[in-house]
């Protein structure tokens, strides 16, 4: 049976925000030309550290914009800034794959997490930076973009004031610039219905509690993104450590609530319902995105309660985004009707669901 902090983080993401000490903030940058050269000038900083693949806004179709937004690439915003907005991505698992230098460079062991990188330029600041990856990593995810942002700050002249820190077009960026978020599953607490006073709890903490992509999203397939409010008067070690601790204390009330769903009088329900799940996502012909993630977050549950197994937690959650529509889409590149895309969804559920098999108790 899987551990509880793997049945329950997903990922682990830090972002750091930067601005440029010549330039004003995006939103009062009037100039285009010199706007678009920022993104040139980072690129070419950049591209000293990785093998930095650059995309413009207003190059990329609208379907690898949204796939790039579902992937936490980059956001809506910068989605939206066709005028000068881009994105750097670099992939270590490619880079890997490929034999890249930059594994090299960057002295990168063979059994270490493999994470993405992703530089949004022009979007609320100059530069966001950040490296996700899966599982609590928290320090090491900020060990890999603090790397990058050390080696761009020898290229680009950053905006610091030595008493404020960073400075940042939004105050709550203040100071370290820097957002820890960590991706938790919990169907427990959601079931259980505490996840209200957990987000009340935690904001009185300093932290907040929000959907899967992040402010004024749902919190579809049971995921929520725990994170940093505060950024000004508080040191990175500190940031890091006290997210740390949070995101523990859930995966204990995540495991207990889970103890009580299973434990409780409606327990054939609930196991009735996850493996009945399991059986659609193995069997269908068609499914929506909407009615797959239901189903697909009710097999997770099954597995984290021993009810199903699989080898790979972990793999769940890479499937799941896999199937997005975007994704689909640009899987085949097409844009696909959308009783299409339902149609290859349940085929790629059929495949992928073997994985998946009934406990023996």
């Amino acid at each position: 049976m899987i551990n509880n902090i793997e049945s329950t983080v997903i990922s682990s993401r830090v972002r750091l925000a930067r601005n440029l000490a010549d330039q004003p903030f995006p939103n009062r940058l009037k100039d285009v030309r010199a706007a678009r050269q920022i993104v040139r000038s980072v690129f070419e900083a950049a591209s000293c550290v990785r093998n930095f693949r650059l995309s413009w806004m207003d190059v990329v179709t609208d379907t690898v914009a949204q796939s790039l937004c579902d992937d936490h690439l980059i956001s809506p915003g910068l989605a939206a800034n066709k005028r000068c907005g881009a994105v750097l991505i670099a992939d270590e698992a490619d880079d890997a794959a490929s034999g890249s230098r930059y594994s090299v460079v960057t002295g990168e062991e063979d059994g270490a997490p493999k994470g993405k990188f992703s530089v949004m330029i022009n979007e609320e600041d100059h530069l966001r930076e950040q490296y996700i990856v899966k599982g609590l990593n928290l320090p090491y995810a900020y060990l890999k973009i603090s790397a990058v942002d050390d080696e761009l700050s020898k290229r680009l002249r950053f905006a610091f004031d030595p008493q404020l820190g960073y400075l940042t077009a939004c105050p709550t960026n203040l100071g370290t610039g820097l957002r820890a978020s960590v991706m938790l599953f919990l169907p427990g607490l959601t079931r259980r219905k505490k996840m209200n006073k957990i987000i009340r709890d935690l904001s009185e903490l300093g932290h907040t509690v929000r959907g899967v992509y992040g402010e004024g999203s749902a919190a579809e397939g049971y995921m929520y993104q725990v994170s940093n409010e505060v950024t000004l008067g508080v040191s990175e070690d500190y940031i890091l450590s006290e997210v740390q601790r949070t995101v523990l204390e859930i995966v204990n009330f995540e495991a207990y609530a889970r103890k009580d769903l299973a434990s409780g009088g409606r327990t054939a329900d609930l196991k009735d319902a996850c493996c009945r799940a399991y059986g659609i996502l193995c069997n269908c012909e068609k499914v929506s995105f909407r009615e797959f993630l239901r189903l697909a977050s009710d097999v997770k549950l099954g597995i984290a309660l021993g009810w199903l197994e699989t080898e790979d937690f972990s793999a769940v959650d890479d499937f799941i985004a896999s199937v997005r529509p975007s994704n689909l889409d640009v899987l085949l590149d097409e844009s696909l009707e959308p009783f299409e895309r339902d149609a290859f969804r349940a085929q790629k559920c059929r495949e992928f669901f073997r994985c998946v098999t009934r406990a023996e108790l």
